[in-house]
């Protein structure tokens, strides 16, 4: 291994980091990590802190779930790849399959499409989507509705479905046919509406509109996470992702659940569509599915969906979609032991008593800082605080100002994100009370560093 010097020198020489311009990994060297055990990292320099981040929100187990270590170890020995794509398959793709499918039977979810990641599960799903209807004889129903303030992810269906101009503006034109209705965002929406259930039902009165507009018989299908994750951890009322279900199922437009971030107990629930009592007919999944130990993920299908696509006997069914290491066996010996773990821990007990702890102490942080002009969870260990110049007006603070309070934070002993205006909480779902009360100590440090 190259010296410290030697990392600290090249860090941004030779590569370009996501989601940041390359001038300012040169300005701003970023914090080189080079060790983590349980819920915390270490980096370079041996400083040690809290991840309140879960790596990306997917180390949902920690940095020491030896499990997950030893499959992976164990498979690259007996068979470190081969393809799945028609006439193989392997072992462990097929258990896995059967392991996901009794995870998510309450979801009514039964079949499963591998995939690389979240941004190949949400590209997957679209294309679906859209295949479904043509082999129903619906060749017309190809546009797509979504929220503003949703990510799906970087691939350029994805980016067309985001609703954050961040992600689209450098890269358009994008997708034709996706359009986009209000996010139930109680802090800023375009109803200057600040009570949640009339909210939610405002949102469900612009997608009516917007399907009326576009015509129903034109849209495949809409698309949305259960708890806004990137755009800024919102949670939508209880009444809107069922709202939104029973609205689909009126024009016949399928509903594809982002479930990236939300599967596998991040919410408090085993999985996002079940917090709200939803059954979609897509979910999007990855993630925790490997706790972040091997790149692999999982389209979720619904029995209803696959029962067309099973049943037909034109052709149109042939799936002419999938990716290299789809089924990769290493990725499916990981999700094995990871699934098993996570139901052996049954961290959603964990995720909702530390995401109550997190979020109340995120509230009394908002009593003592000007800064913070809203502070959003409550479901998990899934946490926001949006960082305002004014509290009155609400205007966003100036940029520097949540990375100040990031580097701040980092001194004290807990890694943050900085996503625009808001800093967001994803930690480990196996987080200790210790750990959440070190985040939040650390928090109130970059807040007095202001």
């Amino acid at each position: 291994m190259k010296d410290a010097n030697f990392l600290k020198a090249h860090n941004a020489r030779s590569l370009w980091h996501p989601m940041t311009a390359p001038s300012d990994s040169l300005k701003n060297p970023p914090a080189i990590i080079t060790g983590a055990e349980g819920t915390r990292i270490r980096d370079i320099d041996g400083h040690e802190v809290v991840d309140g981040v879960g790596g990306l929100w997917n180390v949902n187990l920690g940095y020491s779930c030896q499990p997950v270590k030893d499959v992976i170890a164990a498979q690259l020995d007996a068979l470190p790849y081969y393809s799945i794509f028609r006439g193989t398959s392997n072992d462990k793709v097929i258990e896995l399959a059967e392991e996901l499918r009794a995870f998510f039977e309450p979801d009514g979810l039964t079949r499963a499409f591998y995939t690389s990641g979240g941004s190949d599960s949400v590209e997957t799903a679209l294309r679906l989507a859209r295949q479904y209807h043509k082999i129903k004889g619906d060749p017309g129903r190809t546009k797509f509705l979504s929220l503003k303030k949703g990510y799906h992810g970087t691939h350029m269906g994805g980016a067309s479905v985001n609703g954050n101009a961040n992600f689209r503006t450098a890269y358009e034109p994008l997708l034709p046919g996706c359009f986009h209705i209000p996010a139930p965002y109680t802090y800023r929406n375009p109803f200057n509406e600040s009570d949640p259930a009339k909210l939610a039902q405002l949102c469900l009165q612009a997608l009516e509109d917007e399907i009326a507009f576009q015509g129903a018989a034109t849209i495949a299908a809409f698309i949305m996470e259960p708890i806004l994750g990137a755009g800024g951890v919102i949670p939508p009322h209880p009444t809107f992702m069922p709202g939104v279900e029973a609205i689909c199922r009126k024009h016949g437009i399928l509903l594809i659940a982002d479930e990236v971030i939300t599967a596998f107990g991040r919410t408090g629930a085993w999985t996002g569509s079940r917090l709200w009592g939803v059954k979609p007919d897509f979910a999007c999944t990855a993630k925790a599915i490997t706790n972040g130990y091997f790149p692999f993920g999982a389209v979720m299908i619904a029995e209803g969906v696959a029962e067309v696509f099973e049943s037909d006997a034109t052709g149109k069914a042939a799936i002419g979609h999938g990716y290299t290491y789809s089924g990769h066996p290493v990725g499916a010996a990981a999700a094995l032991a990871c699934l098993a773990e996570t139901k052996r821990l049954n961290v959603s007990v964990n995720a909702a008593a530390r995401g109550t702890q997190l979020h109340q102490g995120l509230l009394k942080l908002q009593a003592q800082h000007e800064a913070i002009g809203d502070v959003r969870g409550g479901h998990g260990l899934m946490c926001a605080i949006e960082l305002v110049a004014d509290r009155a007006t609400k205007k966003p603070a100036d940029k520097a100002i949540p990375a100040k309070v990031q580097e701040a934070a980092f001194r004290a002993g807990a890694m943050v994100r900085v996503s625009g205006p808001n800093i967001i909480l994803s930690p480990p779902l196996v987080v200790t009370e210790a750990d959440i009360a070190t985040i939040l100590a650390a928090l109130d440090s970059g807040f007095k560093a202001l």
